[in-house]
C-alpha cells in the first residue's frame, strides 16, 4: 500500500518548519539516502532524505510552504507496481489541515472551562510519534505484520522518528506494548493544559492601537520557538544572580603579546575567547557546578562544553563549543569564528547548537555595561558579560589607580547550584581572567 512520506523532526524541539523546497518531482524513483526535501527548522535549512524506496506518487505539501506540522504527510511514495491510483485513502493537504483546523475551532467556540477543556485534549495517539490513527511503518514491515496477525499499534518502532522497521515486527509478539499505548491520551493532555495562553490575545492587544499606525511583523518559526522557550525558562526555572566586576589589563596585555606571535599563522584572539575558556576551567575547577538540569535528577558532565550566544537577523543561536577545557585559545578562536558564520547563515546542524552545560552572552561589543541574562534549560547558568570600560579603583596598598573593568552577571539555576557553590564558580571564572598565564598552565 502506498506509504506517506512525514515531516521530520529535524530537532528535539521543533513542531512545525517551512518545506522551502522539493529537491524531487512526482514521478521520480528514489533510494533510502536520497535527497528529497530542504526542510526549514527554527534554527536552520536542513535536508531531509529518503528512508525508504519507491516511486513518488504524490506531493501533498507544495514547496514554501510555513508551518507544517511535524509528522503531518508531505508525499505519497509508491511501491513497486502500485499507481497513483492506489492512493486513494490518503489524506490530501487539504484535508489534513481542516483536520487540525476543526479542533481549533472548537475550542475556541466552547462557552465553558469543561468544554474547552475537552476540545483541546488531543485524540489517542498510537506509540512512537503516529498522528492520529495513522501508523507509521515500513512496507516490508507492513506486509510481514500482516503476515503474522499483528497490530502495528501496539508495537513501538525503533527506526527513525518511531517508524517500525522489519526488526521490530520479527521479535513481536501478539499485544506487545498494549499498556503504553493506552496510557499514551492521559499523558499527551497535560502539555497542553501547560500550554494555555495567558495575558490579553493578539486581538485584544490589537483593540489598544486601533486607529495609530503601525506595521504587523509575522513571526518566523525562530521567532516563535525563542519566544516560547524564554517564557518557560523565565517562568519555571529558579533563577539567581551573582555579579562581580573583573580587572582586564592583564589580559588584555597577554592577549597584545600573543596575537604578535600568532599573526604569522593568522590567528587573532578575541576577548571572548578567552572568556570561553575561562569559563571552561572553571567548570573543571568547581566540577559540582557542571551540570544540567534533567528533570527528575541532575546530569553532572565529565568535559565543559560551553554554548556561546550568536546573534543574527531575527534572532538568535547558541553554539556549542564541546571539550572547550582541552582545547587551546588558538583553537577555540577558529572553531567559534566557524560556527558563528554558519550560524548567521543558518547551516548549523542541531547537534551543534545542543547539549552544553553553561552558555555566555557577550554584549559588551555592543556598549552594554551589564545586564542579566536568562537561563537557556537544561544549562545551569550563564554569564552575561558587559563592556571594558576605564574606572578608578583601589589597589592593594590603598593606592587609586585607574582600570579596564568589565562587568559580569552569572545567571544560575537555583535547582542545580546554590548561592555558594555559584560564588566559587564565578570566583574561578574571575581569577582566570585576571590571571590569564594560568589557563596554559
Amino acid at each position: 500500500m502506498p506509504t506517506e512520506i512525514l515531516m521530520p523532526a529535524l530537532s528535539p524541539t521543533m513542531e512545525e518548519g517551512t518545506l522551502a523546497k522539493w529537491l524531487v518531482k512526482e514521478g521520480d524513483t528514489v533510494a533510502s539516502g536520497d535527497l528529497l526535501a530542504e526542510i526549514e527548522t527554527d534554527k536552520a535549512t536542513m535536508e531531509f532524505e529518503a528512508v525508504d524506496e519507491g516511486v513518488i506518487g504524490k506531493i501533498l505539501i507544495p514547496e514554501g510552504s510555513e508551518g507544517v506540522k511535524v509528522n503531518s504527510p508531505i508525499a505519497v511514495l509508491l511501491e513497486d507496481g502500485e499507481s497513483a491510483d492506489d492512493i486513494g485513502t490518503t489524506p490530501s493537504a487539504p484535508a489534513a489541515a481542516a483536520d487540525e483546523a476543526a479542533p481549533a475551532a472548537s475550542e475556541e467556540a466552547a462557552p465553558a472551562p469543561a468544554q474547552a477543556a475537552t476540545a483541546a485534549t488531543p485524540a489517542p495517539a498510537a506509540p512512537q510519534g503516529a498522528d492520529g490513527n495513522r501508523i507509521f511503518a515500513s512496507p516490508l514491515a507492513r506486509r510481514i505484520a500482516a503476515d503474522k496477525g499483528l497490530d502495528l499499534a501496539q508495537l513501538n518502532g525503533s527506526g527513525p522518528r518511531g517508524r517500525i522497521v522489519k526488526a521490530d515486527v520479527e521479535n513481536a509478539r501478539p499485544q506487545a506494548a498494549a499498556a503504553p499505548a493506552a496510557a499514551a491520551p492521559a499523558t499527551a493532555a497535560a502539555p497542553a493544559a501547560a500550554a494555555a495562553p495567558t495575558g490579553p490575545s493578539a486581538d485584544q492587544v490589537a483593540r489598544m492601537y486601533e486607529g495609530r499606525t503601525y506595521e504587523e511583523v509575522k513571526l518566523d518559526g525562530m521567532r516563535k520557538t525563542i519566544a516560547a522557550r524564554l517564557t518557560e525558562a523565565k517562568q519555571t526555572v529558579p533563577h539567581f544572580y551573582l555579579r562581580r566586576d573583573i580587572q582586564l589589563d592583564a589580559l588584555l596585555k597577554f592577549r597584545g603579546e600573543l596575537n604578535k606571535q600568532l599573526e604569522a599563522r593568522g590567528v587573532k584572539l578575541s576577548v571572548n575567547d578567552f572568556i570561553i575558556k575561562a569559563c571552561a576551567l572553571a567548570l573543571q575547577a568547581v566540577p559540582d557546578a557542571n551540570a544540567v538540569w534533567a528533570g527528575d535528577r541532575v546530569l553532572k558532565m565529565e568535559a565543559s562544553d560551553v554554548a556561546v550566544a550568536v546573534a543574527i537577523e531575527g534572532g538568535l543561536f547558541t553554539p556549542v563549543l564541546q571539550n572547550s577545557d582541552t582545547k587551546s585559545l588558538s583553537t577555540l578562536s577558529t572553531e567559534m569564528k566557524d560556527l558563528a558564520k554558519r550560524a548567521r547563515d543558518r547551516k548549523l546542524a542541531p547537534h551543534e547548537y545542543q547539549g552544553g552545560s553553561f552558555a555566555i552572552s557577550n554584549l559588551g561589543m555592543f556598549g552594554i555595561d551589564n545586564f542579566d541574562a536568562i537561563v537557556n534549560p537544561p544549562h545551569a547558568g550563564i554569564l552575561a558579560v558587559g563592556a571594558g570600560v576605564k574606572k578608578p579603583v583601589v589597589g592593594a596598598d590603598g593606592e587609586l589607580a585607574v582600570a579596564t573593568v568589565m562587568s559580569v552577571t552569572m545567571s544560575v539555576d537555583h535547582r542545580v547550584i546554590d548561592g555558594a557553590l555559584g560564588a566559587e564558580l564565578l570566583n574561578a571564572i574571575k581569577d582566570n581572567l585576571e590571571n590569564p598565564m594560568m589557563m596554559l598552565a
